[in-house]
């Protein structure tokens, strides 16, 4: 029976080890307590530096969210293409823990990594959380239209540098 239950799950191989961890971590979590495991994590979310505190012009909004959440991508030494490595801030009101939480388990599983492996992450992420029971689809496609700014943000980093 045991070997049933792993055969229905999704293969995550084509995730970043951060992000198979969260993944698994809400898989192997009752769902009663998934939505504690997102509040962990928008609790974790980092304050914005003051580059971005002071100038929130800066950041890119993301209107999918039902909350008001703004992101920006850094990406260090560009010219090195998809080896550049990418840094991740957002702006998420403490009000929307949800939102918060999504931006949190992105900046937990992709901050720090490379250009190619941002682009890499798949679409339906938000879908391998086993949260689709526990939130509404409004919310998962909040976190997807933060995940596809983050990847266009960065596309357009390297890609301005390396004429791709």
């Amino acid at each position: 029976m045991t070997a049933d239950t792993h055969a229905s799950e999704p293969d995550n191989s084509d995730l970043p080890e951060s992000l198979r961890e969260i993944v698994a971590d809400f898989a192997e979590t009752e769902s009663s307590d998934r939505l504690q495991l997102l509040l962990e994590l928008a609790n974790e979310l980092p304050e914005l530096p003051p580059r971005y505190s002071d100038h929130p012009e800066l950041l890119e909004p993301v209107p999918e969210c039902q909350s008001p959440i703004f992101l920006v991508t850094e990406v260090e030494n560009p010219e090195q293409g998809e080896q550049a490595v990418v840094t991740l801030h957002f702006s998420a009101p403490p009000e929307a823990p949800t939102t918060r939480g999504f931006a949190g388990i992105l900046h937990e599983g992709l901050n720090g990594q490379t250009a190619e492996v941002v682009l890499s992450i798949p679409a339906d992420l938000p879908l391998r959380l086993s949260m689709t029971e526990l939130v509404s689809p409004l919310r998962l496609r909040g976190m997807s239209g933060m995940l596809s700014r983050i990847q266009r943000q960065v596309s357009e980093r390297i890609g301005k540098i390396t004429g791709q």
